[in-house]
């Protein structure tokens, strides 16, 4: 990135931020303004306005630390009016939270039970399509075959399915297909719910649909209940816009990727078992969108390519991990400032590599405990395109060729790295060809005083 020098207003923005589940996303906010010139390497800005034409950047950073407490940090802002955007923008201390939670969960996202005083009762039954087409609260029950849930509502329409007790199975063609909402959530009563599609998905038109549940809308999963997928061809889950979880239990075994949308993936709550033949949770792209955002939650994930891959940025605040897969983890730039994750991989453990030019390529641990076991050959249990960054947390590695490899720099602030048994007080380098010890050359900028290159949007 170049050097850019220009006049700033400087905004401390202080935040408070815990992981214990979904309620607890919330942030404070507080400012104190100065005026200062400066020069980095680091300045960078996204929002409404950031065409090379504009005059107006608007950027905001927020300072948010993975161990609960707050802090006050000095972050660039040239705007004629601050506004958080779902992905921060630039970052001048690491530790700094990559994506804003403030607002990434609604109160209704959060409810695990629907209110059903006008609630609309409706059976599946064979060869039928049951269409919704306005705003409502809908609970399906029944057993069908060859049925379809057709949502074409209005844009501003908010559709809930509350599945209770419900069993689709079909040949080609989604069992849930949502057309046309503002949004849709799926929510599970106490009760065991099975989707299934058995053959090679057909497409509607111009329609290339994939998936068991397919929507081109915003997508919300959520309950107390229980959802089996089978998708023996395709995709388990699909929405062409963000999707969330925030409870129920969700077992899915699928052809393709198990989960899969394009703007983001948000969880806070919910137990997985993903078995996929290609990626388990899949979010891409080709803008600054594609991240996946993990909170919480309960993970047991098999998974011939990746156990969860990302475009931009991947962030983990909390939950519970065991990953089998050829790659443990995969985004531009990612972050783990919490939680369990156990790793068995045969190719690399968590990769950084360069999916989308809009964020640095970087690997961050801030916190949680992190274990990684690596088969043998050409492997890497961490290896980034870009830079590493141990500021926290346990990282406990077994890897008989390549514990760390990375192509800038690495530095080792704070935590404990364990390398094949034994704990180590630097990153080593992996050489060319493997090696995996290298005597923790630390690279360009290496140092503790080298550029982070954390995150930072072009």
């Amino acid at each position: 990135m170049k050097k850019t020098t220009m006049m700033m207003t400087m905004l401390s923005v202080l935040l408070a931020f815990t992981t214990a589940g979904c309620n607890s996303v919330s942030t404070d906010v507080s400012t104190s303004i100065a005026e200062e010139q400066t020069e980095t390497d680091s300045v960078s800005a996204t929002s409404v306005n950031t065409a090379e034409n504009s005059s107006v950047r608007e950027t905001i950073t927020f300072n948010i630390n993975p161990d609960n407490t707050s802090s006050a940090s000095e972050s660039a802002v040239s705007s004629e009016e601050v506004s958080g955007t779902a992905i921060t923008a630039s970052y001048t201390e690491k530790g700094n939270s990559m994506i804003d939670t403030a607002d990434l969960f609604s109160s209704r996202d959060l409810e695990q039970s629907a209110d059903l005083t006008d609630a609309q009762y409706l059976t599946v039954s064979d060869n039928d399509t049951v269409n919704i087409t306005e705003a409502g609260i809908y609970v399906i029950s029944g057993t069908a075959q060859e049925c379809t849930i057709r949502i074409e509502a209005g844009e501003e329409d908010k559709i809930q399915l509350v599945l209770d007790g419900v069993n689709i199975s079909n040949t080609d063609f989604p069992a849930v297909y949502v057309i046309s909402a503002d949004k849709v959530f799926l929510t599970t009563t106490g009760t065991e719910n099975n989707l299934t599609v058995s053959g090679t998905f057909t497409a509607d038109g111009d329609t290339n649909t994939d998936a068991v549940i397919y929507s081109k809308s915003d997508l919300v999963l959520n309950g107390t209940g229980t959802l089996n997928i089978t998708s023996a061809s395709g995709n388990g889950i699909t929405s062409k816009d963000d999707m969330q979880f925030t409870g129920g239990t969700y077992t899915i075994n699928a052809g393709k990727d198990a989960i899969e949308a394009n703007d983001s993936i948000s969880v806070c709550g919910g137990t997985f078992t993903l078995n996929a033949n290609k990626d388990a949770i899949h979010c891409e792209n080709d803008e600054a969108e594609g991240f996946i955002y993990i909170a919480d939650g309960t993970f047991n994930i098999n998974s011939a390519s990746d156990g969860i891959q990302a475009t931009s940025i991947l962030q983990i605040d909390g939950g519970t991990f065991n990953i089998k897969s050829a790659e443990g983890l995969e985004a531009t730039s990612i972050q783990i400032n919490g939680g369990t994750l156990y790793i068995d991989a045969s190719d690399d453990g968590i990769n950084a590599t360069n999916k989308n030019s809009a964020y640095s390529v970087v690997i961050e641990f801030n916190g949680g405990e992190t274990t990684i076991i690596m088969g043998q050959g050409d492997t890497d249990a961490v290896d980034a395109n870009g830079s590493v960054y141990v500021n926290g947390g346990t990282i406990d590695i077994t890897a008989p060729t390549s514990s760390f490899d990375y192509d800038m720099s690495a530095e080792y602030n704070g935590g404990t790295i364990i390398i094949n048994g034994e704990q180590v007080s630097e990153i080593p380098q992996s050489m060319m060809g493997g090696g995996g010890f290298g005597g923790g050359n630390f690279g360009e900028g290496g140092n503790h005083g080298g550029r982070s290159g954390f995150g930072n949007r072009t």
